[in-house]
């Protein structure tokens, strides 16, 4: 489907081999999914940029770093001069007000610089799971499609690292809690990766498909085979988790069966890490 916003100015339509020298900028570049974004952007022959809070740089000569800061668009202006194409990584679950702030400051700031393309990176779910960081997400989509560039906006199912993440604090319990009958369809960030860098050096293309990984398993499946892979011997407790959160899970909102387009399996994860 396409869902493209018409840009309040021309769009770039030279051919793609004649932006081969415009760069690409990555936000959240240090992250699980922007480190990922940065190794498949590098592959492109493309100048890649990326945009980090931090002052003591990485020295990586294959990327331009930039010091700015979302949340206070401090930086911004001259990180995003002459870049062809944005691809925003960058999320804070933890503090998730800030990530509609931040997301307005790139939107501006990207306008000013006349970007050509801004990819977002979204969830699957975030319009049918009533959780706050999920309508945070959803309310970043509207934004986007509003906001008169080029745009083009990703859904995509859960990381492992994610998974993973949760259940090592929880299984210092003595029962391992976790959502009952709740399908989950995990997706390497890898893979997710590699879709973004393809659509950035494309043409906007609105909502992309959804992105999901290979297999749709129950939660609590995945907690077991984590369990085993890590060696613990830990009861699993199923939570009949109430609301509409909890029927929108079970109804598989977290999951695109139909948009399976990743290999890699939550096994073989367990397997790698």
């Amino acid at each position: 489907m396409n869902d493209r916003t018409p840009n309040d100015r021309p769009l770039d339509n030279r051919p793609l081999d004649d932006r081969t020298a415009l760069p690409l900028l990555v936000t959240g570049a240090t992250g699980v999914l922007g480190r990922e974004v940065l190794r498949h952007a590098r592959t492109t022959g493309r100048p890649v940029h990326a945009l980090t809070r931090r002052t003591a740089l990485p020295a990586d000569p294959a990327v331009h770093w930039h010091t700015g800061d979302l949340t206070t668009g401090t930086g911004l202006d001259e990180a995003l001069a002459g870049v062809d194409a944005v691809i925003h990584c960058a999320s804070d679950p933890r503090r998730p007000g800030n990530d509609l702030p931040a997301f307005r400051h790139l939107l501006d700031a990207a306008r000013r610089a006349g970007v050509r393309h801004l990819v977002n990176i979204s969830i699957v779910g975030v319009d049918r799971i009533p959780l706050r960081y999920y309508r945070i997400k959803l309310r970043g989509e509207e934004l986007l499609a509003a906001s008169g560039l080029g745009w083009s906006n990703l859904r995509a199912t859960q990381f492992p690292q994610l998974l993973d993440g949760m259940l090592g604090p929880l299984a210092r319990l003595p029962l391992l809690p976790m959502v009952s009958r709740t399908p989950v369809q995990p997706v390497h960030p890898a893979e997710v990766a590699a879709h973004l860098v393809g659509l950035a050096v494309g043409d906007p293309v609105g909502h992309a498909a959804d992105f999901a990984g290979p297999e749709t398993r129950l939660a609590t499946d995945l907690a077991a085979d984590w369990l085993r892979a890590d060696g613990r011997h830990r009861r699993i407790l199923p939570l009949h988790l109430p609301g509409r959160a909890g029927r929108a899970l079970r109804a598989g909102a977290l999951t695109a069966p139909q948009n399976a387009y990743g290999s890699r399996t939550w096994t073989e994860y367990l397997a790698e890490r």
